[in-house]
């Protein structure tokens, strides 16, 4: 498998949707973690037939490392798995195993629960897990959310933070005087989610200069960041390239970004009970520092997520 650095998101529009439905048919056909994992069709609805459990990723790195710990830790309890990987974004993967087609997903329970009610402002991780159980497909299940937690984050490049004598413990809320002096970037979607400028806008009263359409808090992003061509980014909580380059996060007080506990989202008629034991017991092992590190040894150390995973599992005992 190669690396990858690619949009976490997608736009919320049924056109754009819909072609990446198409696009992920040939996405699939350059990325896999097992030697049948680019061949099938992500599109088909029968792909999980024959007892095999379909693990499916979106299209992010992280995504596809957790794909790829579910994967094999299944596996090595003698289930016997495919993997449908760098799919696409939720707007996309969610239609996919809510017909059958992928059997297990790594999910962000504030993130799915933003997709599947915009309004909802769960206080606790149990109140977002239930707030989701109620708006799920009733063919799916979310399992046990893990400690493990990557959430959307302003950050600032180091410059930017200087300048206006902000650090670590500032909050969103401080860039309220400063931001009309200021360009923003994230991915194009990012401009219109409650999630994204809309919240930060209703929530905290911002409005920037100017917003820059890049990726999903990936390499683009980074190097806009880091070259000022951007002083404020959309970037995620575990990305290691945060302290590697002095970049500020704030602080959300107001919640906004929500609870994003890494979780497993199945499709219940397709995974035997035993693998939603081996899905949950990766969950209680899995907190965000150690998510910090594998992604480290994935984005800066350059390694496959496959052997990234495998060697986890084995670390934790979960193989």
């Amino acid at each position: 498998m190669t690396n990858v650095t690619i949009a976490r998101s997608t736009r919320t529009s049924a056109t754009y949707a819909v072609s990446l439905l198409v696009a992920a048919t040939a996405a699939l056909t350059g990325c896999g973690s097992s030697d049948d994992s680019g061949k099938d069709d992500p599109l088909q609805g029968d792909a999980a037939k024959g007892g095999t459990v379909v693990v499916g990723s979106n299209n992010f790195p992280e995504s596809i490392l957790l794909a790829d710990i579910y994967g094999e830790a299944l596996k090595s309890k003698g289930i016997k798995v495919s993997y449908k990987l760098n799919i696409g974004s939720r707007e996309t993967t969610y239609g996919l195993i809510k017909n059958g087609t992928i059997t297990v997903l790594p999910e962000y329970n504030g993130a799915l629960l933003a997709y599947l009610d915009a309004k909802a402002t769960p206080t606790t991780v149990e109140e977002t897990s239930k707030a989701i159980s109620a708006k799920l497909d009733p063919k799916l299940a979310l399992l046990t959310p893990s400690e493990a937690q990557d959430k959307d984050a302003i950050a600032l490049n180091e410059a930017t933070a200087k300048k206006y004598s902000l650090t670590e413990k500032s909050s969103i809320a401080d860039l309220a005087d400063v931001a009309k002096d200021l360009v923003i970037g994230g991915s194009p979607e990012f401009q219109t989610r409650q999630q994204g400028l809309k919240g930060l806008k209703s929530e905290y009263g911002l409005d920037f200069k100017n917003f820059k359409a890049l990726d999903a808090g990936g390499k683009i992003t980074v190097t806009a960041l880091k070259d000022n061509n951007i002083q404020a980014a959309d970037i995620f909580s575990t990305d290691p390239t945060i302290s590697k380059n002095k970049f500020v996060v704030l602080q959300d007080p107001k919640n906004l970004f929500g609870f994003e506990n890494v979780t497993p989202l199945t499709y219940k008629s397709d995974l035997p009970a035993a693998g939603v034991s081996v899905l949950n017991d990766i969950s209680a092992k899995l907190d965000t520092e150690t998510l910090v590190k594998l992604n480290s040894e994935v984005q800066e150390g350059s390694k496959d997520p496959l052997d990234v995973a495998k060697a986890w599992l084995s670390s934790a005992g979960l193989s």
